[in-house]
Parts: C-alpha cells; sequence; structure tokens
C-alpha cells in the first residue's frame, strides 16, 4: 500500500522490452538507498517488485499485463518518474490509501494558472466515472489529489507549489497520458452494491430494485 505522497523523481536509466515484458533500470534522482529484494516501490502509480540494486538504481519488471493498463511501456532512458516506496504500519497517512494498481491512462486535456497553483482538467474511460467525486481523492502517474470538479468522463485537480517541485507535474501539457487509481474504498463500495443488486431479491443480502435511503441505512451506510 502506498499514500500517493511522492518522495521525488527517479531516471530512467535503461530499458529491456521483450515479448511485451519490459525490465526498467531506475535512478532515484534523491536518497532513495537502502532496498531490500523484492520490495514495492510505486513507478508513477504502478506498485513493481524490485529485483536487483546497486547502491545509487534499482530494477524492476513490468508485466505484460501492467504494460496494457498504465503508461510504462512508453519509458525510454532518460525519461522521469514518480517513486514513492510503500507504507509502513504506523506511518502517516498524509495522502490516501493508494494500492498501486492503476486502473486506466487519463489524458491531460489543459491547464490553467490558479494563482501559485496550476489546474489540470484530465479525461478519463467513462467506466470509471462512477469512482470519481468531488473533493474525492485520485492518484495521478502516483500523486494523491483532490477532485475540484468531474463529469462522466473527466475530473479537474489542483496541483500546489509544493506537488509541482517533487514530481513530474510540471513536463504534464495537453495530450501527455498519466497512470489513473480511483479511489480504493469506492471499488468496494461498488462491488457490494452491484453483488446486491444482481442477488435479484433472493436472501438476505439481496438489495430492492433501486438503491434508497432505508436500503443503505440497513446496510450499514
Amino acid at each position: 500500500m502506498f499514500t500517493g505522497l511522492v518522495q521525488g523523481t527517479g531516471t530512467v536509466r535503461a530499458v529491456q522490452a521483450r515479448a511485451g515484458q519490459s525490465r526498467l533500470t531506475l535512478a532515484p534522482d534523491f536518497a532513495l538507498g537502502g532496498y531490500v529484494k523484492g520490495e514495492s516501490i510505486a513507478v508513477s502509480g504502478a506498485c513493481l517488485s524490485v529485483e536487483e540494486f546497486t547502491a545509487d538504481s534499482f530494477s524492476v519488471y513490468a508485466s505484460a499485463e501492467t504494460l496494457a493498463h498504465t503508461t510504462l511501456g512508453a519509458l525510454r532512458p532518460g525519461g522521469k518518474v514518480n517513486l514513492e516506496r510503500a507504507l509502513a504500519l504506523g506511518d502517516r497517512l498524509g495522502g490516501h490509501l493508494v494500492s498501486g494498481h492503476v486502473d486506466c491512462v487519463a489524458r491531460v486535456e489543459g491547464m490553467a494558472p490558479a494563482g501559485e497553483s496550476k489546474a489540470y482538467r484530465l479525461a478519463f474511460p467513462a467506466e470509471h466515472g462512477p469512482l470519481v467525486i468531488p473533493k474525492g481523492s485520485v492518484c495521478l502517474d502516483g500523486i494523491s489529489l483532490t477532485v475540484n470538479e468531474c463529469g462522466p468522463d473527466w475530473l479537474t485537480v489542483n496541483i500546489i507549489p509544493e506537488t509541482q517541485a517533487v514530481t513530474t507535474i510540471l513536463s504534464w501539457k495537453s495530450g501527455v497520458l498519466v497512470n489513473m487509481e480511483t479511489d480504493l474504498l469506492g471499488k468496494y463500495v461498488q462491488r457490494m452494491l452491484i453483488a446486491w443488486r444482481d442477488a435479484g431479491g433472493k436472501g438476505p443480502q439481496a438489495a430492492p430494485s433501486g438503491l434508497s435511503e432505508d436500503f443503505l441505512r440497513r446496510h450499514g451506510f
């Protein structure tokens, strides 16, 4: 698990692509070190396991499944990524709960200044729309952000100066693709509601046709 509080950026040193899979060698642009073989590190929002490491770099493997749902397949030597080590129990949860399992790729549609901040608008596949809510949390390229406004297939976020300084966001421009993970808690709620709906009125967990305040209260919401 992660928090979406990026620790810093990393530079891609090498890419070994073969048969729809890839191994990446990454060099953090800040003091990370102390690697443990097999530990999880979020690379621009995608949870990957450390295979090998040196004093100043580490290598990870990205499967065909990972490449199919993220932007990692487009990385080349010299490219930049956001890095975050896995959350340790007892640490402060400054962002939100992030699994590192990217749901889809979003596209930057535009940016406008907002004081010292920058406001970005992004488009994403409409199937993920129900899990994006105003003032809710979203993870973009591994960065925990608050949704300002949203629609069925778009959202806006505000990027403060500190986030601009320690992440890859300054390279965002119209057309750039970014990894997007929707809120973890929302996924579980949606899954439970679908199960109750699909029960079709049979058994104690069955949902009535349509949601109501009474139905949600009886099931603990």
